[in-house]
């Protein structure tokens, strides 16, 4: 019996687990490692840092998970060969017929001069905790929301938490000056019809809005960020953290010949030069956004591939780059953009305007997941 062995235990490696035990459960073993305990939405910081969710209400534990001819195992990854497709662990080694490498992106808060001394993110939930202490003692100022480096993680996110947070000042009472940063010309450039929406969100907030402008360092002495342009006085700084693969992949050679130290990856297969290895998800230099959704798609083509290579069939499947990001508009209401990156001539994202049925379709979308993933566990966030 053939062994495939699954790095990562976020969207992308959760839906390939559960979909090649749906359709090879008899004909592979699987073996999927992360080195956490349980899994957590990426939106569930939100919820930890504006509406005082406790972080173990957000958590799902890998002991939940059930599929046929899967094994978790909560080990660290040390070493990964791409030639040999051998892979070291604290507690194993495996030498696996088919390899697929799904370990997400870190975050690098050093690569920003001053950011780890005086700023704070939401993007952990270590960090998302750290900040909703501040904010429980800020009595308002300067605020200033900076994209640190692109790409990152859910590109909607940094202006959801403007607005939520805006929404938190508001019902407190703080008199507080909110100022978005971003080195992007606009907030979603796949969709302009969302970058606008999301532009008059801010503007209709007061909340200041600066496209195409990067923050190299903070000074935590004088409490300001530098910038090409200017410095920028600030009371409170959030930021987006630098992203960057895992030392360990970067370590394996995969990085090699991908985009700004990415692993390269076949757009259309998302198979690495390395025969029997497969990338997914954040950590992948495949041309579509970081996001869940992405890494949720490319499982469906690499489980069509791997399908495929154990049956010795024919591989008609493509990677289409498509997926939904709700994203919260502040008072209940969420919107939704609709992108497809590779299946026509160009991208498309379509925006549906924020509303009530937005959230609630959010809410199933997530439970749907859950119960795909860890069926029976009864799980909701």
């Amino acid at each position: 019996m053939r062994t495939v062995l699954i790095l990562g235990a976020g969207f992308g490696g959760l839906e390939l687990a559960s979909r090649l035990s749906h359709s090879l459960a008899d004909e592979v073993r699987i073996v999927l490692i992360d080195r956490n305990d349980s899994f957590t939405f990426g939106f569930a910081k939100l919820e930890i840092l504006f509406r005082d969710v406790p972080p173990e209400r957000v958590r799902v534990p890998y002991a939940d998970l059930a599929h046929p001819g899967v094994e978790f195992r909560r080990e660290e990854v040390s070493a990964i060969d791409p030639r040999t497709r051998r892979v070291v662990t604290d507690k194993s080694e495996y030498e696996p017929d088919i390899l697929v490498v799904a370990l997400g992106a870190d975050y690098d808060p050093a690569a920003t001069p001053g950011f780890v001394e005086d700023g704070y993110e939401y993007y952990s939930i270590e960090g998302a905790c750290r900040l909703r202490d501040r904010l429980a003692t800020f009595e308002g100022g300067d605020v200033l929301l900076a994209i640190l480096s692109v790409p990152f993680k859910c590109p909607p996110a940094p202006y959801e938490g403007a607005m939520l947070l805006y929404e938190k000042l508001f019902e407190r009472h703080i008199d507080a000056r909110l100022h978005m940063i971003s080195p992007m010309d606009s907030p979603i450039p796949v969709s302009a019809d969302t970058s606008a929406a999301l532009v008059e969100a801010l503007n209709n907030r007061g909340i200041e809005y600066s496209p195409g402008r990067r923050v190299h360092a903070l000074d935590p002495s004088r409490h300001v960020a530098v910038t090409r342009t200017g410095d920028l006085p600030y009371d409170l700084f959030i930021g987006i953290p630098k992203h960057r693969v895992p030392a360990v992949v970067e370590a394996s050679g995969l990085t090699e010949g991908g985009t700004d130290g990415w692993i390269a990856v076949d757009p259309h297969t998302l198979e690495t030069p390395y025969p029997g290895v497969y990338a997914l998800g954040d950590c992948a230099d495949a041309p579509v956004p970081r996001a869940g959704v992405f890494a949720e798609d490319a499982a469906h083509t690499v489980a069509a591939g791997i399908t495929a290579t154990v049956r010795g069939s024919d591989w008609s499947e493509r990677y289409r780059g498509r997926g939904v990001c709700h994203i919260e508009f502040g008072d209940g209401l969420v919107g939704k953009v609709d992108a497809d990156f590779l299946s026509g001539p160009a991208p498309v994202a379509p925006f549906s305007a924020p509303s009530k049925e937005l959230a609630r379709e959010k809410a199933a979308a997530a439970a749907a997941r859950l119960d795909r993933w860890f069926p029976g566990s009864n799980r909701r966030i």
